[in-house]
């Protein structure tokens, strides 16, 4: 490299580690963070992106952005309301808050009057059979599908479950509700064909080793034309007879009706119907942290409570700070999403079209994280030349959008109103580049 050369006037690395922007970053960041964010700087130099003399100002106002994690956050343009691949539910302020306030010690099992250890959980479990009056108890774990390995674990180890063949579920990530029943030791007794299950099924599979009856709501699918099935209430009425426990996996946590979602079950229906446990996604309809929740009969519960494999499966104290805000805070925004109202969100893609160009276009958010397959959820989009896509996402903020039949289009039911301001200087920025 010659004297004249530019990159020569790139700050060396131990003179940038020395200022004192950098050492208060390092407080706050740790050193790798602060070194991987000091080797980008100096590389934007190298490649021409930025001059040597503003190295040190691009590498404060990197740090003073920057976090520890590499997770980031995104803004959702999508119209799907639970997206997996974002995490699924977004947390409500009074969740983010109660998360903040449980990062230090807290009395998660700690009886603060009397000084001595209490059980784990107990204000989540106060909301959520506050929310659902018919259940007698409830249990927290660390996601949904640990709720249904526990119960069938705990109740059928070493037994039969009868299950319909239509109800042979495929879950995300290629994960297999056969396979995840055959890791607890029990024995599937599969019933019916896949398109019919009759009641009959259920009562002639019924025998001595039979651990327990499991109806699984599939709703990550729909199959139509020529069906029939069994409801909980005719279960419920062959499982008491026999005193064979009925479980009931809905999967979406959807606590009660909701009119936008008709056909979605709820767990207060299903315990009313006859269900004895009900295992839900607390990150999902209910709109909270990951978390499996089993709710239902008290004796029920407690043989899961004391199950070896409630321990490998229990819920840390974030996700139960964040689920009891959950339930017991203002309304999700995962509620607000399904419940936007449509002419407020054509006003705001209007507004959004009016700033950055585009056309306004009809277009139907959903569900997701399997919750109400084939459910439109009326709306509008911003329509844009699918090439900005890729610069959206990259952008800061993120912004992931729906790249469909050629238009990159910009939904906002679950991008919160507070951020359309950034949500257009980010799509401005990528229509510049």
């Amino acid at each position: 490299m010659s004297a004249e050369d530019p990159r020569s006037r790139i700050p060396r690395t131990d003179t940038l580690l020395a200022s004192d922007a950098v050492r208060d970053a390092t407080d706050r960041l740790g050193m790798t963070v602060v070194r991987r964010a000091v080797t980008a700087a100096q590389e934007r130099a190298r490649a021409g992106e930025i001059a040597p003399e503003d190295v040190s100002s691009a590498l404060a106002a990197s740090l003073a952005r920057g976090t520890a994690a590499s997770l980031r956050p995104v803004l959702n343009a999508t119209g799907v309301v639970i997206h997996t691949n974002l995490g699924r539910a977004p947390l409500s302020p009074a969740a983010i808050d109660a998360v903040h306030a449980s990062a230090g010690y807290v009395d998660v099992e700690l009886d603060l009057e009397e000084g001595v250890r209490s059980k784990r959980g107990l204000a989540a479990r106060a909301a959520l059979l506050a929310h659902c009056p018919p259940a007698e108890d409830a249990l927290v774990v660390n996601n949904g599908a640990a709720a249904l390995v526990l119960a069938t674990t705990a109740l059928a180890a070493g037994r039969e479950i009868i299950v319909s063949r239509g109800e042979l579920i495929e879950i995300g990530a290629g994960f297999r509700l056969p396979d995840l029943i055959a890791s607890t030791g029990a024995r599937l007794r599969e019933v019916g064909t896949t398109n019919r299950t009759h009641l009959q099924d259920y009562t002639d599979a019924l025998s001595q080793d039979t651990g327990c009856i499991l109806k699984v709501h599939p709703s990550n699918y729909v199959v139509s034309g020529f069906t029939s099935g069994v409801t909980i209430s005719e279960l419920h009425a062959v499982a008491a007879r026999h005193d064979v426990p009925l479980i009931a996996d809905l999967g979406s946590g959807l606590l009660r009706s909701d009119p936008v979602l008709p056909d979605e079950p709820d767990v207060q229906t299903a315990l009313t119907a006859g269900a004895d446990l009900v295992t839900v996604s607390g990150d999902k309809l209910l709109g909270g942290p990951q978390a499996g929740i089993a709710l239902g009969h008290k004796e029920i519960v407690a043989a899961l409570s004391r199950h070896p494999l409630a321990r490998a499966v229990r819920a840390d104290k974030l996700a139960l700070a964040a689920l009891e805000a959950t339930l017991n805070g203002p309304a999700t925004p995962v509620e607000v999403a399904l419940h936007a109202d449509r002419d407020r969100l054509r006003a705001r893609a209007e507004a959004l079209a009016a700033a950055v160009g585009g056309s306004v276009v009809e277009h139907d958010g959903r569900v997701g994280g399997g919750g109400a397959p084939g459910v439109p959820l009326p709306g509008w989009a911003v329509a844009l030349p699918d090439t900005v896509a890729p610069a959206l996402r990259t952008g800061d903020p993120a912004v992931l959008p729906r790249v469909h039949n050629g238009r990159c289009l910009i939904d906002l039911r679950c991008v919160p109103e507070a951020d359309d301001a950034r949500l257009t200087d980010a799509v401005r920025a990528a229509l510049d580049q």
